[in-house]
């Protein structure tokens, strides 16, 4: 019978089993949200290791998850949670918008648990929920339900890419579209959650980014690029831009004392809902300088030209692209009280920007300092509070130990 997948219905067929007997000899069968052993699965340990693991290894996830886990045991524990705390648990896994998400999601499904006594128990249901796509969604109905659910992420779409050698860029609609009815052709009705984790496995574990073990896999007898010698071909994406270069000053206005001003993030936008020093904006440039990628040398030279005065006003759509309202009151308030910030000592942290790179863009921050006596501290606080604008001076310690920090900004004040 004819088939419009390019493998035969055979190979179809085989897929499953093969990749099931594969699993169970050697997949993973230890990490502490799998649920495939268990008669009673629970699908919040699922849907929080899946929020975790959106473009995050599972080394890097490991110790974030067993933290959550003691502070959240429950969906009520983490719903219940104020924002700050569920910050300082997520701060330096990336990807902020996913917290705040996952708090948001937290809330509705307590929501749905006080209506109806349980957790969604349709896709449709989970796809409702903050921050959940179809892919996650399937994956929390087949491994965190123990129903029918079919996944389509980074690690089986690189496996279907190379096993049925689908040249079309993953990044187009219509290869989305061919790669979801082949996982859903592959997916068996029954023990959906074992494929599901033995898919996930084969993709972390055998057919890899680069230096895929090929001779390792249960499918590489009818993989079409293993055949073809194209294997690292696979996925196709479009060629990426470069990516343009943003440099601002991280300010460290401290008091007396030596605490430092620390600002929370707005909810929308970059690093939302965590707490930052306030940012000064540089300057942007594109990735690329006289046709050569913009070097560390370039970055520090640029980032050091902070020190002349930029009207940043002058250009009122970057202004307000760049500055959160607090930022703006703070560079407001510096420039009428002739307060200028100095970069710092080469004793206390190196002047070369910290780079940060982010998913659109790199981002150079260079620090720079500055101390004002109790007076000006106290205008500076009656300015912010009469904004509304959340604050509060702590030490460098003092914000490590109780504030959700950007990885970004524990560079800065590790130094």
């Amino acid at each position: 019978m004819p088939t419009q997948f390019s493998q035969s219905t055979q190979s179809l067929d085989s897929f499953a089993p093969r990749l099931l007997d594969w699993f169970a000899e050697n997949g993973r069968h230890d990490l502490p949200w799998q649920q495939h052993q268990t008669d009673t699965p629970n699908p919040y340990v699922v849907w929080l290791s899946e929020v975790m693991l959106q473009q995050t290894q599972v080394t890097t996830v490991l110790p974030y998850f067993a933290r959550f886990m003691e502070s959240f045991p429950t969906v009520q524990d983490l719903a219940a949670a104020d924002w700050d705390t569920v910050a300082e648990h997520w701060a330096g896994l990336g990807y902020y918008a996913r917290a705040r998400n996952l708090h948001k999601g937290a809330k509705q499904l307590v929501e749905i648990i006080d209506e109806t006594g349980d957790f969604p128990q349709s896709l449709v249901g989970w796809e409702a929920i903050s921050g959940v796509g179809p892919s996650t969604a399937g994956a929390i109905m087949a491994m965190g339900l123990h129903r029918y659910g079919v996944i389509c992420d980074g690690n089986v779409k690189r496996v279907l890419t190379r096993w049925a050698a689908i040249d079309g860029d993953i990044t187009k609609s219509a290869t989305t579209k061919e790669l979801w009815a082949l996982a859903e052709r592959l997916t068996p009705k029954e023990s959906s959650g074992l494929f599901a984790q033995a898919m996930m496995d084969m993709g972390a574990t055998l057919c890899t980014r680069s230096k895929p073990a090929c001779l390792l896999c249960p499918l590489q007898d009818d993989c079409l690029a293993h055949a073809q010698g194209r294997e690292t071909e696979y996925p196709v994406k479009a060629k990426k831009q470069p990516k343009p270069s943003k440099f601002s000053n991280a300010l460290l206005i401290k008091d007396a004392g030596g605490n430092i001003l620390w600002l929370q993030r707005p909810d929308n936008g970059i690093w939302g809902g965590l707490w930052s020093l306030p940012l000064q904006f540089v300057e942007k440039i594109n990735g690329e300088a006289n046709g050569k990628t913009t070097g560390k040398k370039q970055a520090a030279d640029n980032a050091k030209q902070s020190n002349v005065p930029i009207d940043v006003r002058s250009n009122e759509k970057v202004y307000e692209a760049e500055f959160t309202t607090a930022e703006q009151i703070i560079y407001e308030w510096l420039a009428k009280n002739d307060l200028v910030t100095e970069s710092v000592s080469h004793s206390l942290l190196n002047d070369t920007p910290i780079k940060h790179s982010l998913t659109h863009f790199h981002w150079y921050l260079t620090p720079h300092q500055l101390t004002i006596d109790s007076t000006k501290v106290v205008a500076l606080n009656a300015k912010l509070n009469a904004a509304e604008i959340e604050f509060k001076w702590l030490t460098a310690q003092q914000a490590k130990d109780s504030l959700g920090l950007p990885r970004a900004m524990g560079k800065i004040i590790e130094g």
